[in-house]
């Protein structure tokens, strides 16, 4: 059986991972907040954990693994929606889960095994708040319920940060009903405006954190092996999640295994509305660009290290996968390579995985790499056909992979004899048949545009016309 690595955030060190029961592997990530359209940097954690979830049902048997990745439906954010819309809540949150896992599986992530709704699970948050209360880690106050972050002596292993220490800069809010500033709320009162429901301590409604701790108590037992989510949920949503589970059930550790990934920048900045950098998912889907391109940039980092969106990261994407699904286009997948899947069990090192698709391609050994890219959802038969909508017939874009390579050479003659005389005027005999030249360090793309003369491509000389398949 493969060997799996993880690196657990919660001990920093890179560990095998051995799940508690190898016939019921669980997995918990953090979903989104559903009030508007998942943002480029929301795909990332479902691009990784997707990657993840395929990697332990090949090991582990597809009927062996749970994963859970939750919808939280209650926010201040989506009652503040609902104020300026004048829309149901119900209405936005469904059209919004609606949009989400369109655009999920657009960029060809599983649906995970199961996606539940923080407001279908109020009962199972209500008893695990009185659960707390009677073992003095919670209290009532001023109709809130909040837990005593002190009664937890763990509290800040996750994270690294002392109570003490956290007091500084901490994203606590201060309340005079609260014992200690650092003290969260678990329960807090609504009024008839706001979403609520009967509870012991009044109509109310949950905080944000307990919603994971009783979804992931109720559907993935009171252990289990994985929780995931990006790196800004490390504190204080995780940190708290942890203090609520095992404060609940001591003992039973809630998860063993802490992942987290990086954020996602752009052009090297921060994606943010004020830098004019921020976009959707679906705005990049609606500018043409495919989801599986999408899916292609976000694999070439390693989950734990940054991850700068660029659009040449974009161009190079979409030219490597045009030419791959063009040479295992009509082919039976073969075997999967095996170091496809070592780098994969070495911590989900992605970029060397995508390293071994690239070798592969290069050798010609084009079933293997078809099998190898649908093992981290590439190539697959749902996520293609935008490869070939540029009205070209297969002779023609035969004959643009030879104009391709010869380019190639071309130019890297050039590079050592300065004379790029012969690489010029191939690409000006290009561009007069029509065809935009896309060049950058690594790779050349030859792309069609509305100009496009299959007749003055075929009468560039020394190419002769291609057998159609």
């Amino acid at each position: 059986m493969t060997t799996i690595r993880l690196t657990n955030t919660r001990t920093r060190r890179k560990e095998v991972f051995e799940p508690l029961d190898p016939k019921n592997v669980r997995m918990y990530v953090c979903g989104p907040t559903v009030y508007d359209r998942a943002h480029l940097g929301n795909a990332r954690p479902v691009v990784v954990f997707d990657v993840l979830f395929r990697l332990l049902r090949h090991v582990y048997g597809a009927d062996h693994v749970t994963y859970v990745r939750n919808f939280t439906d209650l926010d201040d954010k989506i009652n503040a929606r609902a104020a300026e819309t004048g829309r149901p809540i119900r209405d936005i949150t469904d059209e919004t889960i609606g949009w989400y896992h369109d655009d999920m599986d657009a960029v060809v992530a599983l649906r995970p095994t199961s996606a539940p709704r923080a407001t279908e699970w109020i009962g199972a948050m209500v008893g695990m708040i009185e659960e707390l209360i009677a073992k003095g880690h919670a209290y009532e106050a001023a109709g809130h319920v909040l837990f005593r972050v002190r009664s937890y002596t763990d509290y800040g292993a996750l994270s690294g940060r002392s109570v003490d220490d956290m007091m500084a800069g901490a994203r606590v809010e201060v309340a005079p009903f609260k014992e200690d500033p650092l003290d969260f709320v678990l329960w807090k009162p609504s009024d008839y405006t706001l979403p609520g429901w009967d509870s012991p301590w009044g109509r109310g409604r949950p905080g944000w954190h307990i919603e994971c701790s009783a979804m992931a108590r109720e559907l993935l037992g009171t252990s289990f092996d994985i929780h995931g989510g990006g790196l800004d949920l490390q504190f204080p949503h995780h940190e708290n999640e942890i203090a609520q589970s095992c404060s609940a059930d001591p003992g039973a550790g809630f998860a063993r295994v802490w992942m987290h990934n990086e954020m996602l920048q752009v052009e090297g900045r921060k994606m943010s509305k004020s830098l004019g950098n921020f976009f959707t998912v679906r705005d990049l889907l609606q500018q043409g660009i495919p989801g599986e391109v999408i899916r292609f940039v976000l694999l070439g980092t390693h989950y734990g290290k940054p991850m700068d969106w660029t659009e040449r990261k974009r161009q190079d994407a979409e030219a490597t996968l045009r030419k791959w699904r063009d040479r295992t286009r009509d082919l039976v997948a073969g075997d999967l390579h095996a170091p496809v899947l070592n780098a994969l069990a070495d911590d989900l090192n992605t970029p060397q995985a995508m390293a071994e698709l690239h070798d592969l391609a290069n050798a010609g050994d084009y079933r293997t790499l078809l099998r190898s890219a649908q093992f981290i959802g590439l190539l697959t038969e749902e996520a293609g056909g935008w490869e070939q909508q540029d009205g070209l017939e297969p002779g023609d874009r035969e004959l643009l992979h030879q104009l391709e390579a010869t380019l190639i050479r071309a130019r890297d003659e050039a590079k050592v004899s300065k004379d790029f005389s012969q690489a010029d005027r191939l690409k000006l005999a290009l561009a007069e048949a029509g065809i935009e030249v896309r060049m950058s360090r690594d790779a050349i793309e030859l792309r069609p545009t509305s100009r496009f003369d299959a007749g003055a491509l075929w009468a560039i000389p020394g190419h002769e016309r291609a057998e159609t398949r």
